[in-house]
């Protein structure tokens, strides 16, 4: 019989039946439990006119099985179809990442983007926390960070493009951060939906604002540099004293106990040499650290990371151009600059997250830039994120295994609203479920068409998104 109820992503097995479960507390009626029949990622959900019963594997599985039922449910009524659902995920990492370095996000808001994941599956939030535009964790011991490093005193208006006398700023301040605390119950929030919560910190690079509430922090600490109020690469990294490690094993060490995820995100992305090469401290370090090459120091950077929190039980997670330096074996790669680096991370043995710019980044315009909102560029429309090819061909058998999950990506540099954000996530976020998920696959045309009818439910739980067109 058809589907009675668009569901996206669109589980492995799914069997209407007929005749409808009468009741105005689904909720209450839904029995759960685990159980070893099941593998650990698999759940089993059945709906009859007697009730309604959710089997699991493991307690990741029946989240996955809740979040189904949510969608079923939500706008049924009192009349809910009867089904019986057999479902898995391809990968393990469904994620979706988010900038709130450059626009802040409230509590609040991100536990509005957590339920919109959580609905369609998707199971790991990557926040994104520093960057040069303002640092958004509160660190003990270092105030500075975010009475400083928190707050930035304008932003650029439209693209940063042609010349720097021509841009134009805002005048506004710009600012906020997170406690610990406050970070510790966004935790748990994620937690009861089934998502686990990786932080980033971005390091040796993207570090601006650090060095600008602790100028001992970067190269040439008798320069007082100011947070970042434009966007690209900035130069200003961290330098290479001892107060500089220092500070990271705090760092690292806070955040490490804030966040119970086993993954801690060291960035590692976009970092100029142009300071190192012009210290003379760096060069003494060079020598001390037997390295030839001042691109060599970022590695220094990666190793002493990765040593700090295998002290406490993670594994570090870095961009792709951590792999131009040498890695502890038990890295993960997020790949964002090219399908290539696929290959590259998994021939090396590496487990490895698709993140490729070209069909993952939320950022880019979804269709007619002189239509749309302001964007950093490009195109990728929701049809792109469901057709494209995600994976370089010829990969081996071992290679395809190493690819542990998805992500899309939100950076906010031309998001400063939540409206924003929303806009260019859905129904991008959806297609991207669909394919992290690894749901049957259907033709552009027949996913549309549920994407449709799963639209109405975006409404039901108050998600902005761009209209299909």
């Amino acid at each position: 019989m058809p589907d009675p109820i668009a569901l996206v992503p669109l589980p492995r097995s799914v069997i209407w039946s007929e005749g409808v479960w009468e009741t105005s507390a689904p909720w209450d009626g839904l029995s759960v439990g685990l159980t070893e029949d099941l593998p650990r990622t698999e759940y089993a959900l059945s709906i009859s006119p007697q009730g309604a019963s959710l089997t699991a594997g493991s307690e990741a599985a029946l989240a996955d099985g809740r979040n189904t039922f949510a969608q079923i449910v939500t706008g049924a009524g009192g009349a809910i179809p009867c089904v019986t659902i057999s479902d898995y995920p391809q990968y393990a990492w469904r994620g979706m990442h988010l900038d709130v370095s450059r626009h802040f996000r409230t509590v609040s808001e991100v536990e509005t983007l957590i339920d919109a994941m959580a609905l369609h599956r998707l199971n790991v939030l990557h926040l994104h926390l520093t960057d040069d535009q303002g640092w958004r964790v509160e660190i003990k011991g270092y105030p500075k960070l975010t009475e400083v490093g928190g707050r930035r005193g304008q932003t650029l208006v439209g693209h940063m493009s042609g010349d720097a006398e021509t841009w134009e700023f805002d005048g506004t301040p710009h600012g906020g951060f997170y406690t610990q605390e406050e970070l510790r119950g966004l935790v748990e929030y994620a937690r009861r939906r089934g998502i686990m919560i990786v932080p980033e910190i971005d390091l040796p690079g993207h570090m601006q604002a650090a060095v600008a509430a602790y100028p001992n922090l970067g190269n040439f600490p008798e320069q007082q540099v100011g947070v970042r109020e434009v966007w690209g690469i900035s130069d200003h990294v961290l330098g290479v004293s001892d107060e500089v490690f220092d500070f990271l094993r705090d760092v690292l060490t806070q955040v490490a106990a804030i966040f119970p995820a086993p993954y801690v995100h060291i960035g590692g992305d976009e970092c100029p040499h142009v300071e190192w090469e012009r210290s003379a401290e760096a060069r003494t370090r060079m020598n001390e650290w037997g390295l030839t090459r001042v691109s060599e120091i970022q590695g220094r950077f990666t190793r002493f990371a990765a040593d700090v929190l295998a002290g406490a039980d993670k594994r570090i997670i870095a961009w792709d151009e951590v792999l131009e330096s040498h890695l502890p074996d038990d890295t993960v790669i997020m790949n964002w600059r090219h399908a290539n680096g696929l290959k590259t991370a998994t021939a090396r043995g590496f487990q490895t997250i698709i993140a490729t710019h070209e069909h993952t980044y939320f950022d880019q315009y979804q269709a007619d830039p002189k239509q749309e909102p302001l964007a950093i560029g490009g195109l990728t429309t929701v049809e792109d994120v469901y057709t494209a090819t995600l994976t370089p061909p010829k990969l081996t058998d071992e290679q395809t295994s190493l690819l542990i999950g998805v992500q899309g990506q939100l950076w906010s540099e031309y998001t400063p609203t939540a409206a924003q954000v929303e806009y260019m996530a859905f129904p991008r976020m959806c297609a991207l479920a669909e394919r992290a998920w690894g749901s049957p696959a259907q033709s552009w045309e027949e996913f549309e068409e549920r994407l449709r009818g799963h639209l109405p439910r975006l409404d039901a739980f108050g998600i902005r998104y761009r209209p299909l067109d």
